[in-house]
């Protein structure tokens, strides 16, 4: 039973679909060539990411819309904000961190898509080892002052295949 509100626990941080390691940000960035409104999307992603590890949670919510949509539970989206707040919060007790396999942006216009597979390790209070994979899909809007901010954060992207 233990095990099993732990793995509901690693559904909540799944949310995080979009972070990833600087490391990695830097070398997909060159690998991909990616053109500057594809490095500013991936850049809003990395300081959603800096700010979750550092357990910042304004500097988490500060990466998104205030109506956005995010995916804690798969088929199970969050809008409210106040219950978005909470459910990062209760994610930082396992200290989660992410790292992808790889970027793929797209941008056309204000309207960027994030897409990512990740690992999240983390560690239950019991001590015991978490580890889960899982692939982001995270819409971001540019906004009038230039920031990218997310509208739609689903770290579930591969459930349908799943079923």
């Amino acid at each position: 039973m233990m095990i099993h509100a732990h793995r509901r626990s690693l559904i909540l941080v799944g949310l995080c679909l979009s972070l990833f390691s600087n490391a990695q940000t830097s070398k997909s960035m060159k690998k991909q060539n990616f053109d500057l409104e594809q490095q500013a999307v991936l850049q809003a992603v990395q300081q959603m990411t800096d700010a979750f590890h550092r357990k910042d949670i304004n500097g988490v919510m500060d990466s998104y819309e205030p109506n956005a949509l995010v995916v804690f539970d798969p088929q199970r989206p969050i809008q409210d904000a106040d219950s978005l707040k909470e459910r990062f919060v209760q994610s930082f007790g396992i200290s989660p961190r992410f790292e992808y396999g790889g970027h793929e942006v797209f941008v056309n216009g204000d309207i960027g898509v994030h897409l990512a597979p990740w690992t999240m390790t983390a560690t239950a209070p019991d001590g015991t080892a978490i580890k889960q994979t899982g692939l982001s899909i995270a819409v971001l809007r540019q906004q009038k002052d230039g920031k990218w901010l997310m509208v739609f954060d689903d770290p579930h992207g591969q459930f349908l295949l799943e079923q």
